[in-house]
């Protein structure tokens, strides 16, 4: 740790030093407007960016445009110590990080290590979260964990994805992008005032389509669409504003996201050893013996009540309903063969009640609420194993687990922000949480091939008469208190220091593939500690923002594989078996170099590691077995240089956009990952027009420029051998299998307001 702390002390020093000599020259440069203004609702208040004491990065959607980024998993590029990926087998569901804290397997009943936010509407499943830039104002990123304001499952961090207010005049857009792999999409987004000034409705649609970047090359089933990696997503919005006073507002939202992409299919490391079916050319291709067809269903509603019931004080009243359903096709060996098929079903419901009361004075602000969410998670899957060796036909063997993971979370939270002087000022705040979780576990094992529902693949009918063997039926509750304390100094106008303590916790949970009766884990803590800065120099023209952490993950949940008498058996437990630490730091620069020239810069450093894993071995004694772990999807430093030009004409103005980003090496999987992937850097190019009269826009957007092949997610089912080998793993085949991030691709957006 002390290491550590000089190693964090010397790079906070050398870029403390670059402040004021490095850009000392750029004082000499006048700049009349200066950078502009950010606001942000981090602490659920209007804020400017550079008065909030907490790690935040904000992109509006200005920005978003001219960078032609098309789906939040692409945020990542500009947020220091975060990954946001989709998931292993779909498009639509997300893998999220901050600072070394996430949780990568969707099964229902896992609760995440990142919250995602519509509106301040808690998404609780990452099902669907993959959500594309539709009608958005801005996206905030916070980093740390957030278990004061935003409650459990945000140890990592919050992402808040808020969409446009109304403007109260009618407005229509339209937007049509046509790009690589046959890429069409067309977005239409607008508003229409029903009553002056009173009541309004707003409404977006997108249809997204896009061929694969691959294909199945083989199938055990022919007339399948063989597109692998495509897109084929539906999206709507509806909203409706009503205003009958200037202190009363009501909103009525509602969205729905249908996305019917194939399932994607991993490319296999290792030739299969049951099948002659080499490894593919691309990292693109791949084989199945499961439909490709697949499906996320999204829909959700909120409404929201606002009264400002003094100058100074306002009520806020937030109710939401969300659901979600998806038959998901995952081929874990990818081959032709049923050496290890898993078809499933996720379910999932959830509604949420919050009540905020917002109070300001002169020298103080108070935020404060109550928020209850109910929510219900279901699914379903079927391991099915027809091949567990060379020698080992089956003509039907299925694991099948289904069942549910019910909970309740009730919680009541206030923090005040006081100022005792023009320069010092402190943040206190705290929040009481209580959590109820039922679970329900069935797991059989059935000797025939077995498929979710009637239909699955063309003639298959279910048995109505198969068995259920009930393994687990149990509840548990946990309580919690997250406190939150800072303490912030004004240095100048223009610079703001801050230290923080805040705490975190993700909730306890059952384990949805137990084998038999186990106790619950327990929830996850996260204590951090944060020094940062929040400056601007050289008349505005130069942003700073700088955080150095340092943060303890206890009683991590993880998921061990047990040994079995054969390889059909799939037992395994989850219980608090880990400790990790960390410690890092992230700068991000803004330097408006000239009137028409923005540099953007942002850096991540974390030094994060496992410090206790705790197993037992066969006579039931502890060992330490941290030596074998590592902190999964989490670069030791990223970084990110953006330009942003713009060229003044009589046909309208143009936006060059350029940018590099840059992930150091990380591993997939915690424990004795097989799969790492090295360094890599993404340069992007953007080239945007805005007509004289504002109303014609266009983007030509170049991404990934040198088509860098990189992994973001995988299996791993096989054992290394001494030799450099591997000895198969469960289905009987060397199941080694990466997925992969988007290769280069060119669009041109064209875009119309009415």
């Amino acid at each position: 740790m002390k290491q550590q702390a000089t190693k964090l002390s010397y790079l906070a020093l050398a870029i403390t030093t670059a402040l004021t000599s490095n850009f000392a020259i750029a004082a000499e440069q006048e700049n009349e407007s200066g950078l502009e203004v950010i606001e942000v609702t981090a602490r659920k208040t209007v804020e400017s960016l550079q008065t909030v004491p907490v790690a935040v990065t904000s992109l509006s959607a200005d920005e978003l445009n001219e960078s032609g980024i098309e789906v939040i998993t692409e945020i990542q590029q500009f947020s220091p110590n975060t990954t946001l990926q989709r998931s292993r087998g779909t498009n639509s569901t997300i893998t999220a990080f901050i600072r070394g804290v996430g949780q990568q397997d969707p099964l229902w009943g896992y609760e995440p290590g990142v919250g995602i936010y519509i509106d301040d509407v808690y998404m609780a499943r990452p099902q669907g979260a993959v959500l594309d830039l539709l009608d958005v104002e801005r996206v905030e990123i916070l980093r740390g964990p957030q278990g004061t304001l935003y409650g459990k499952n945000t140890i990592g961090g919050a992402i808040k994805y808020v969409t446009k207010e109304m403007s109260g005049d009618a407005e229509l857009n339209l937007n049509g992008t046509l790009g690589s792999y046959n890429q069409r999409d067309v977005k239409l987004t607008g508003q229409y005032p029903i009553i002056a000034d009173k009541l309004y409705v707003g409404f977006g649609y997108a249809n997204l389509q896009r061929d694969g970047y691959g294909e199945f090359l083989e199938s055990a089933l022919p007339g399948q669409d063989t597109e692998n990696y495509n897109k084929d997503v539906v999206s709507a919005r509806l909203s409706l504003e009503f205003r009958p006073t200037d202190e009363l507002s009501f909103a009525l939202k509602w969205d729905k996201t249908d996305d019917e992409s194939n399932s994607k299919g991993g490319y296999r490391l290792l030739p299969s050893i049951l099948t002659e079916a080499p490894v593919p050319d691309s990292v693109y291709d791949s084989y199945t013996s499961l439909p490709t067809t697949n499906k996320v269903e999204v829909e959700g509603m909120s409404f929201t009540a606002k009264w400002d019931v003094t100058d100074f004080t306002t009520l806020k009243y937030v109710y939401s309903d969300r659901e979600s359903y998806s038959p998901t096709n995952i081929d874990f060996d990818n081959t032709p063969l049923r050496i290890f098929d898993v078809p499933a079903i996720y379910d999932d419901e959830q509604s949420t009640h919050e009540i905020q009361l917002n109070n300001f004075g002169d020298n103080y602000t108070f935020v404060s609420g109550f928020y209850y969410y109910d929510g219900e998670s279901c699914g379903q899957f079927d391991a099915i194993l027809e091949v567990l060796g060379q020698a080992i036909t089956l003509p039907g063997l299925t694991r099948e687990i289904s069942g549910c993971s019910n909970s309740t979370s009730k919680a009541a939270y206030a923090q005040l922000s006081y100022d005792f002087s023009e320069k010092w000022s402190m943040t206190a705040g705290a929040r009481y949480t209580k959590d109820e979780k039922e679970a329900l576990v069935n797991n059989h094992l059935h000797f025939q091939t077995v498929y979710p529902e009637s239909g699955w693949v063309d003639g298959y009918v279910r048995p109505d008469d198969l068995p259920v063997t009930e393994v687990l039926n149990d509840s548990q509750d946990w309580s919690k208190f997250t406190p939150r304390i800072g303490v912030e100094y004004q240095a100048t106008s223009d610079i703001m220091l801050f230290t923080s303590f805040s705490q975190g916790f993700k909730s306890g949970t059952f384990n949805p593939r137990a084998s038999g009766p186990e106790p619950a884990a327990k929830p996850e803590d996260v204590d951090s500690i944060e020094l940062g800065m929040k400056s601007q120099w050289f008349d505005d023209s130069l942003r700073a923002n700088i955080t150095l952490f340092s943060l303890d993950h206890k009683n991590r949940q993880y998921i061990s594989v047990l040994p079995g008498e054969n390889a059909a058996d799939l037992n395994q437990r989850l219980g608090n078996i880990g400790t990790s630490e960390s410690q890092g730091i992230e700068a991000e620069f803004t330097y408006l170099a000239a009137e028409n020239l923005l540099l953007t810069a942002n850096f991540g450093y974390i030094d994060a590691e496992f410090t206790e894993v705790i197993d037992y071995d066969e006579n039931g004694d502890p060992f330490d077995k941290s030596d074998r772990f590592s902190i999964s999807n989490t670069p030791e430093y990223t970084y990110n240089l953006a330009a942003n030009y713009t060229i003044e004409s009589e046909v309208g103005d143009f936006i060059v956009n350029a940018s590099y980003y840059y992930r150091d090496d990380y591993v997939l999987f915690e424990e004795d990952s097989l799969l790492t992937q090295d360094g890599y850097g993404l340069a992007n190019l953007s080239i945007n027009w805005y007509s004289m009269e504002g109303n014609w826009t266009a983007g030509l957007h170049v991404k990934n420029i040198t088509d860098e092949e990189y992994m973001i997610g995988g299996y791993q089912f096989v054992a290394p051998l001494d030799d450099g080998g591997y000895a198969p793993g469960l289905g009987g085949d060397n199941t080694l299998i990466a997925y992969y991030g988007d290769p280069r691709t060119i669009s041109l957006t064209l875009g119309y307001q009415f």
